[in-house]
């Protein structure tokens, strides 16, 4: 059972809320790359604000994730995407159905 998750907000430049839309969708296939990923979902929470939240059994998954391709390409764009640094929030899950 998913113990674990992140929740991370991240808010487009101006101009560059297609392009933040874009680099969530095409981290998909790194998200199902991950075997200790077990939910990941992209999120656009407004027009320019988008998240991502995704579950994992176990801290070492949790840190694995956080320490993965998905981490590093967001980083690496960061500058040219984002208006401000990302919200990366560890979330303990208290229930799920």
């Amino acid at each position: 059972m998913e113990k674990f998750a992140l929740l991370a907000r991240v808010e487009a430049k101006p101009g560059k809320e297609q392009d933040v839309l874009a680099f969530l969708k095409s981290a998909l296939p790194l998200a199902e790359a991950e075997p200790d990923t077990v939910r990941w979902y992209a999120l656009q929470l407004g027009p320019s604000t988008f998240g991502i939240f995704d579950t994992f059994e176990t801290e070492e998954g949790r840190q694995a994730h956080l320490d993965g391709k998905i981490a590093e390409a967001l980083m690496a764009n960061a500058a040219e995407l984002l208006a401000k640094d990302p919200i990366i929030e560890k979330v303990d899950l208290l229930a799920i159905k």
